[in-house]
């Protein structure tokens, strides 16, 4: 028994050895956590600012006059004098109708009017003549009526023939068809040698004025409903309508140089779609736009005061899709914080609800989190983090 006692306290105390070494092994993970440096992270201040309300909208390219070339006499056509595909000027000759039988009847009616005028000599000398004879009691009264009548009805045919003439010259101007307004013509519709009315249907060419153009688009009246009670009760502030900024994108997404103006908004809702169709007007000094050109149009429709915008790459979503945001602390801890995202301007996006200005966002380095680490901000820049993922690339 005695001989158990020195081997009971060695085993005793390798036991509390080995307990000692455990303990501080715990112990030393914390505090090497501890004194690591805080890790770094991209972040922005959240910053009160005006934010446009804008809308993304589809739409088409409509010319803003447009005429058909119609003939205004009957006859064949004997030139064509336009190039199709052309610009063309308002009074340019565009086709030429066989003029010959306008010059017989303007020659005709020149004669008419002559032989009315030789009448109307006649008539107004004799009455002239039986003026005199009456006031010296040779002529009797009804003499003088007869004669005055003669005059009258001499002053009428000189005047009908007159309109007769002024008709045949009028005739003989519309056998050289003009354009009615300037801008871009197109494909020919009649050639040489068909005969041509004043129909309904005789249409010659089509000409459309192509600088400036219009954009049609729509929005559902829901959207503008929205759009003016917010603006009824000041959550949004608005500009007239003449002075708001209008942007045209193509299909490829490529943006229109010019700006643009937005004209007016439909009075009423088409009732297959429950769309309401606004215009917008365009520079096209280039002909970039063509009529029938789908496109995209921007509208700024107000300016929403001291909203708040991120951009998208800070904004993260959980298994709901419920919007959240990692919130650097002074303390140098992070807070995930569920937040109310609302509308998106281009790479930003607007926090209606969770968000106060002057806090710290992270929108950077969310693959450095982990728990119990401290971190600190770094001001993020768009223009780096665009470098940095293009060298990645």
């Amino acid at each position: 028994m005695p001989s158990l006692m020195p081997f009971r306290s060695s085993v005793l105390l390798l036991a509390v050895a080995l307990l000692a070494g455990a303990c501080s092994e715990e112990k030393r993970p914390a505090n090497a956590a501890a004194q690591q440096p805080p890790i770094a992270l991209g972040t922005i201040a959240a910053v009160a600012e005006d934010v446009p309300v804008t809308n993304n909208l589809p739409g088409r390219i409509a010319p803003t006059r447009i005429a058909e070339v119609r003939p205004r006499v009957s006859g064949i056509v004997v030139e064509r004098v336009f190039q199709q595909g052309t610009q063309v000027k308002e009074g340019d000759v565009l086709y030429r109708i066989d003029p010959a039988p306008f010059r017989v009847r303007m020659a005709s009616a020149e004669a008419t009017l002559k032989r009315a005028q030789a009448a109307q000599l006649q008539a107004r000398q004799q009455s002239d003549r039986i003026v005199e004879l009456r006031e010296r009691n040779v002529a009797s009264a009804q003499q003088q009526e007869t004669a005055v009548a003669q005059l009258a009805q001499a002053d009428a045919d000189v005047a009908a023939a007159e309109a007769g003439l002024a008709t045949a010259k009028l005739d003989m101007q519309y056998s050289e068809v003009r354009a009615p307004i300037s801008g871009r013509i197109g494909r020919a519709l009649i050639t040489e040698g068909a005969l041509v009315g004043t129909g309904a249907s005789d249409i010659l060419a089509t000409i459309q004025q192509l600088d400036p153009v219009y954009a049609d688009f729509t929005q559902s009246a829901g959207e503008l409903l929205a759009l003016r009670r917010a603006l009824k009760v000041g959550a949004l502030t608005g500009a007239d309508a003449g002075a708001a900024n209008v942007e045209l994108f193509f299909d490829n997404g490529e943006r229109y140089r010019h700006r643009g103006q937005l004209l007016f908004s439909e009075a009423t809702v088409d009732a297959t779609t429950g769309q309401v169709t606004l215009r917008g007007q365009f520079p096209n000094p280039d002909g970039d736009l063509l009529p029938g050109m789908y496109v995209r149009v921007v509208i700024e429709q107000g300016v929403q005061a001291n909203s708040i915008a991120v951009p998208q790459q800070a904004v993260q979503r959980d298994g709901a899709g419920q919007a959240q945001l990692q919130i650097l602390k002074d303390d140098g801890t992070l807070e995930l914080r569920p937040v109310r995202a609302g509308r998106v301007l281009g790479t930003r996006q607007v926090i209606d609800e969770g968000l106060k200005p002057g806090e710290q966002v992270v929108v950077e380095g969310f693959q450095k989190i982990r728990p119990g680490a401290r971190f600190k901000g770094v001001p993020w820049k768009p223009a780096a983090a665009a470098n940095d993922a293009a060298k990645q690339g």
